[in-house]
């Protein structure tokens, strides 16, 4: 078993991790790996844009309406010219080859906080 670096519960309590819906998915011109997606975390947070690195795992069609979450108070990065304001998370298999979104496992309001 893999020991990782621990840390404080209150470092955890820092992430904002959210509900979101895409809304939006559009390939990022000269990247062979990444979509633009617009997602909404609902009426509190509004609308963002952010970029993933999913084009290989998932199809546009995949993805548009899909609930998923969201590390939102990461600082903003640009990316092939493209400001990103947010992260989906994803869990990852160790050699990358396969990527899967996390979502919730029944509906509940976008903006949901994850605790």
């Amino acid at each position: 078993m893999k020991n990782e670096e621990t840390i404080k519960f209150s470092d955890w309590q820092k992430l904002d991790l959210r509900t979101a819906k895409i809304l939006k998915v559009e390939s990022v011109e000269g990247a062979d790996k990444l979509y633009k997606l617009e997602i909404d975390l609902g009426k509190e947070y509004g609308k963002r844009t952010l970029v993933a690195g999913l084009k290989q795992s998932y199809k546009p069609e995949q993805l548009k309406n899909k609930i998923c979450i969201v590390f939102t108070n990461l600082d903003p990065k640009k990316i092939k010219d493209v400001e990103s304001h947010s992260m989906l998370l994803a869990a990852v298999n160790e050699n990358e080859q396969k990527v899967c979104l996390l979502q919730p496992d029944k509906e509940i309001e976008l903006g949901s906080k994850i605790k």
